[in-house]
């Protein structure tokens, strides 16, 4: 196959990966934080204990814009800071109990949404997606 042409594909899938889970976590809106934030902590629930500079990395953010909207999570509740045991200068940030219980609730809503648009597939077709994203995730993700 063309990689041209696979990688296409791939861009084509990522940008409806992103517009189906905007979607699907449109409740996040009346949890009282930003997109931004949002995305931050999502970062942070799969990713726990990280840095600013591997948030900014990761949501696209400058570390100055990074470090106001940890601070922002910090007074609403939803992360910790603490410090790493190996190098105590590098701050480390992990949900806090509060902020695990809020991702709990987007999941659990972004869950119903899944589940309605795979009410009608069949067990082999759930199989093979089950099977094509291993695949993605071994393959082209990691």
């Amino acid at each position: 196959m063309d990689h041209s042409a696979l990688f296409q594909k791939v861009v084509s899938f990522a940008s409806a990966v992103h517009e189906v889970t905007h979607e699907m976590t449109r409740g996040v809106k009346d949890e009282d934080i930003t997109h931004v934030q949002y995305k931050i902590l999502e970062y942070m629930m799969f990713s726990q204990p990280v840095t600013p500079s591997e948030i900014a990395d990761c949501v696209n953010l400058s570390l100055p814009n990074t470090s106001r909207e940890l601070r922002k999570l910090l007074e609403k509740g939803l992360c910790e800071k603490g410090v790493d045991e190996a190098d105590r200068r590098r701050q480390m940030f992990r949900l806090s109990e509060e902020g695990q219980a809020l991702m709990a609730r987007v999941f659990a809503q972004a869950q119903r949404g899944f589940e309605q648009r795979i009410a009608g597939l069949s067990a082999a077709e759930l199989t093979g997606i089950e099977q094509a994203l291993e695949l993605l995730r071994k393959r082209v993700f990691e």
